[in-house]
């Protein structure tokens, strides 16, 4: 009898942990990646600009151009539109796509920039 629970027991266990596993790999939105990797320096709720520039509506604008943000002159000229692949190229590396410019911080991860450009997509 005990031999019966003890293997039913493993079998609930053994069944039940590729769940587990799938639910504890799910990777994070690209909301709370923005909140955790983007949020102490930009928002995107309205105009209010931080340490960096307000990121509402960042999608299909023109770099350099929030008003009351104090651009680097590199980033101001730099004459691009903010679209997916420019932001792709510009969270990979910042100072290799406009040499000049303040932002520093890099989104190393490929699959979280591009949550992080789907999120910004979103927020017009």
């Amino acid at each position: 009898m005990l031999s019966s629970l003890l293997k039913t027991a493993v079998a609930v266990i053994v069944l039940s942990a590729p769940a587990n596993l799938a639910f504890a790999q799910t990777p994070p939105s690209g909301e709370t990646l923005f909140r955790q990797r983007c949020g102490s320096c930009h928002t995107v709720q309205g105009t209010q600009n931080r340490m960096g520039p307000a990121l509402q509506g960042v999608v299909g604008r023109r770099a350099g151009t929030v008003q009351g943000y104090n651009y680097s002159p590199a980033l101001r000229s730099w004459g691009q539109n903010w679209t997916a692949a420019n932001l792709e190229r510009y969270l990979a590396g910042p100072r290799d796509t406009v040499p000049g410019t303040k932002m520093s911080i890099v989104a190393p991860s490929p699959a979280q920039r591009a949550e992080i450009i789907r999120y910004l997509q979103t927020q017009r």
